[in-house]
């Protein structure tokens, strides 16, 4: 796997942008999301498996969300080493084995979904599956490689987007197979995704590059640990994205307890939410480009506290109808979100190097080596706001058999990321990293 290495990479130079990197990283950027997208499925398979579970399994409603928050805590702790693996392997050949590793819990949950199985057996096999959120932290810290600071904001967020609809693409196979052979055969779904993911190990060998300037450096990680913004925009992802992967994984559960679906009811409409908000990550993206990340954010924000409100307030009535409009409002905001505050993350650390005194390539350099670094760092972050999410709707349901407790947690969380975001970037005073995130004209 020591081919297809490309030893010299500048995309903020325009003509070698426009002449040769470009081609090259829309090619890198297509398979990736392809990769990326069969690893956000396997990751939360058990989002689907639990529909499944009927009362011969012996699991009851806490077990089933203790089995899912086991699968997204492993996938938030393993972000950080994903993330470091691309420039210690190489992009495509890290991609190849993160793909091919997927094997593993796929195959490990095709043999284990069954009655009588231990249930320590479930939580192990589900937290294999942990794996597949590695998957977004590699992708993402690839990508970011390849592209401009200009088209950072469309590529992070396109990259982001397509490896999140693996969430409803995966929940939508569950319910066609509940839907056709019943829900006593979830292993229809597992044996489905062997030959996908054989495939994105293929593709990404045959169509993906290394890129040789990106090197292991310990020093870009411990500068991002020491940045205080690195914390600060893990605490705004943990509210985008921790809000999107918590809510997919609970969302089946949460119509199956709180309101009393059957698994075929509730499959019927899991898969909505996911996909709107995976859909709509490349708009924040563009969006973040034109009109600055940290403005939409806030906006962003603003608009899932009120959503909020409205699934607390049909949560206390029982109302379904109500229910589904503002969870599914959450859920496409969570996406919008998502890519606006990935698009920050760059620009922050750009702004950072101008105001050291730095130009140009220079800048750039400085701004890709510790945006790549923080990204995994975040992404985990968030990652494990994804595990708060599933707990908390663990302990409500125990302790008042309803979800409102958590969505109550969940606003008054919205509200310390409003007054984080206008605080550190939008204010006055914060004028000097905001401005940097307005337009590629303003960074110069």
């Amino acid at each position: 796997m020591a081919g297809r290495w490309i030893e010299q990479w500048d995309p903020e130079d325009e003509t070698f942008w426009r002449t040769r990197g470009e081609r090259i990283a829309r090619r890198n950027l297509w398979f990736s999301v392809l990769s990326e997208h069969i690893g956000f499925s396997v990751w939360t398979l058990w989002s689907v498996m639990v529909l499944f579970m009927g009362p011969e399994y012996g699991v009851d409603p806490a077990g089933k969300f203790f089995l899912i928050s086991t699968a997204t805590l492993v996938g938030a702790l393993v972000r950080v080493p994903y993330t470091f693996a691309v420039a210690r392997f190489g992009g495509r050949n890290w991609t190849v084995f993160s793909a091919l590793t997927l094997l593993v819990p796929t195959v490990a949950a095709l043999v284990v979904m069954k009655p009588g199985t231990s249930y320590a057996t479930f939580l192990a096999v589900a937290a294999l599956t942990g794996i597949g959120g590695g998957n977004f932290a590699s992708s993402m810290t690839n990508i970011n490689a390849f592209f401009p600071l200009r088209h950072k904001g469309w590529a992070l967020g396109l990259n982001a987007g397509g490896g999140n609809i693996g969430v409803p693409v995966v929940q939508l196979a569950g319910l066609l197979v509940i839907g056709t052979a019943g829900a006593a055969h979830p292993r229809i779904v597992l044996g489905a995704y062997i030959p996908l993911i054989l495939l994105a190990a293929v593709c990404a060998a045959l169509f993906m590059d290394n890129l040789a300037p990106v090197r292991n450096d310990t020093g870009a990680a411990k500068d991002a640990v020491r940045d205080p913004h690195t914390w600060i925009m893990a605490v705004l992802y943990i509210g985008t994205f921790g809000s999107f992967i918590g809510y997919s994984f609970a969302f089946g559960l949460v119509l199956q307890t709180g309101f009393g679906r059957t698994p075929l009811q509730a499959a019927s409409l899991t898969f909505i939410g996911p996909l709107l908000g995976s859909l709509v990550r490349p708009v924040g993206g563009r969006l973040a480009d034109r009109y600055g990340g940290a403005r939409i954010t806030l906006v962003n924000f603003a608009a899932m506290a009120a959503a909020t409100c409205v699934v607390v307030y049909a949560s206390r009535t029982a109302s379904l109808p109500v229910f589904l409009v503002g969870f599914t409002a959450l859920f496409a905001l969570s996406g919008l979100g998502n890519g606006s505050t990935y698009k920050m993350i760059p620009g922050v650390f750009h702004a950072q190097a101008l105001a050291r005194g730095l130009r140009g390539e220079e800048a750039a350099a400085r701004g890709r080596r510790l945006s790549g670094a923080a990204m995994g760092l975040i992404g985990a972050a968030g990652a494990l706001g994804g595990l708060a999410v599933n707990l908390a709707f663990r302990r409500s349901f125990e302790t008042s058999g309803t979800g409102t407790a958590a969505f109550w947690s969940f606003l008054a969380f919205y509200a310390v990321c409003s007054a984080l975001t206008w605080a550190v970037y939008l204010r006055p005073a914060a004028t000097a990293l905001a401005k940097p995130q307005l337009s590629h004209a303003e960074v110069g």
